[in-house]
């Protein structure tokens, strides 16, 4: 891949501040791609650019919560006015824990789904006007939750589904505009808070890896691989997917996070 293609381009990150985000944010930087992030918190997210700046890109921070439209219209429009109109947009904000349906409030439920599914249509919805046309790409960040039934995570697998058939209307309606969107699925990747989450003691770390066809966990940068592919003139043909970069975990059936549930209680006490 000829990665002097992105110099100069325009990566929008929602949820950038850490883990798989950030990740992505990083490997764009390193290419010289300018980068706006966004993120709740304001120290976060200004620490944030201060690094991408270090790897030798323009980067910006911006406090905004994709729960509010209003806040995300505003980070865009700062966002086209510092570095032109949208090249790449990654939406990734999401919540997560471990509960049964009956342990978990509606509140709680509403949270992930306002997070992951609103905020995901938020994002796109704000972003239509100030991506460029035609050439923009539209990488969400997905989970394997979408498709695969898991006790414990009736929010996520309800917030991601909708995330992953979102994707696939707008490649649809916005495809005539040559805006182009993909959802990426990623696996147990290491150094995440989610996986922190979801395999919280060693043991049941373990026993995520042994799962995984490939027999290891994934690294934030195989995901960055995934979305700058996706982005790149190699990706120019593809839209609408949904696309696990899960080390073939995708094949090993449902998850059952009882036992990480319950370890995580017991970290609690």
């Amino acid at each position: 891949m000829d990665i002097t293609q992105f110099k100069g381009r325009h990566l929008f990150v929602a949820g950038g501040s850490s883990g798989i985000n950030f990740g992505i944010a990083q490997a764009f930087a390193r290419v010289g791609v300018n980068v706006t992030l966004i993120s709740r918190s304001a120290d976060k997210v200004a620490a944030a650019a201060t690094q991408l700046q270090a790897l030798g890109t323009q980067a910006m921070g911006i406090a905004a919560d994709v729960r509010q439209p209003e806040a995300l219209q505003a980070a865009f429009a700062q966002a086209e006015e510092r570095f032109g109109p949208i090249d790449i947009l990654v939406s990734g904000a999401a919540g997560n824990f471990l509960a049964t349906a009956l342990d978990m409030s509606p509140n709680a439920f509403k949270t992930v789904v306002d997070i992951d599914l609103l905020g995901s249509f938020n994002v796109a919805r704000m972003a239509h006007a100030h991506l460029r046309k035609p050439g923009a790409c539209i990488v969400q960040i997905s989970a394997g939750q979408a498709f695969t039934p898991t006790p414990f995570q009736a929010h996520v697998c309800a917030a991601k589904a909708g995330v992953d058939m979102l994707t696939q209307v707008l490649a649809m309606e916005w495809g005539p505009q040559g805006i182009r969107i993909n959802s990426i699925v990623p696996g147990p990747i290491a150094d995440t808070e989610g996986l922190k989450r979801l395999a919280p003691t060693e043991e049941t770390l373990t026993a995520m890896a042994e799962r995984v066809p490939l027999k290891r966990l994934g690294k934030i940068e195989d995901i960055a691989r995934m979305a700058m592919l996706l982005a790149s003139d190699w990706g120019s043909y593809i839209t609408g997917a949904i696309i696990p970069v899960d080390g073939g975990l995708a094949m090993s059936g449902p998850r059952d996070f009882t036992a990480a549930a319950a370890a995580s209680r017991r970290e609690k006490k």
